[in-house]
């Protein structure tokens, strides 16, 4: 089950306040709050702040005021406060600061995507790395992750190691143009380019001399042909 598969390297009993908070921000599903309840019933503190969060869904609502045994809010009495997309991104971004390098990896293992998006540029190697290890990660989101010139060298090695990802050209293509890919793993899948993106691969002068030349002869030999 993907929710089993969220748990993985989370103990959310002992998970910190700001943790909880991040989770619950940018939950990836409605089962994150109740997961959350049933594992914090001996910590008042964390069942509030999930019964003050504006996106907890009303079966999650009523299980943890029970748990609190306060009588269940109203929607008509729920106050919601909106945030522009650069405020909360800015809210994330000190929150996510705070925490240890430890938690950070928790967060990347089951954020979503915008504390993704954060964690991959973390400057810790680890937490980038952990990202990858999302189940929710997508396609479109590893693209970017592979033409990004700011990330480790492993993160693109990573990349290259999954099948799954690998099947997808855009990809694939990402990751020959980026310059940190080494050239001993790249060589190999110059042949498994189209010929337009061969031909700009060939004029690229952010990647190897190597890269260049093994373009150059695989497109003399599709010509001749």
């Amino acid at each position: 089950m993907d929710d089993e598969k969220l748990l993985i390297g989370v103990d959310l009993s002992t998970a910190s306040e700001v943790l909880i908070e991040l989770l619950i921000e940018d939950a990836v599903d409605a089962s994150v709050f109740e997961e959350i309840a049933r594992a914090n019933t001996r910590r008042p503190e964390i069942l509030r702040i999930l019964l003050d969060s504006q996106e907890i869904p009303d079966d999650a609502r009523a299980l943890v005021s029970g748990m609190l045994s306060i009588p269940v809010k109203p929607k008509s009495e729920i106050v919601r406060v909106q945030k522009t997309p650069e405020v909360r991104s800015q809210s994330i971004l000190q929150r996510i600061q705070k925490l240890s390098v430890s938690e950070r990896i928790q967060l990347a293992l089951r954020g979503g995507k915008e504390i993704r998006t954060i964690l991959m540029r973390d400057p810790n190697k680890e937490v980038c790395l952990t990202v990858l290890e999302n189940p929710k990660l997508t396609d479109t989101e590893v693209e970017l992750i592979a033409r990004s010139r700011s990330i480790p060298d492993e993160a693109l090695r990573k990349i290259t190691k999954k099948k799954e990802w690998m099947k997808n050209y855009n990809v694939m293509l990402a990751l020959l143009t980026n310059p940190k890919l080494p050239t001993g793993i790249a060589l190999p899948l110059v042949n498994e380019l189209k010929t337009r993106d061969l031909a700009m691969l060939e004029k690229n002068r952010n990647v190897s001399e190597g890269l260049r030349g093994t373009a150059k002869k695989i497109l003399r030999a599709r010509k001749a042909h």
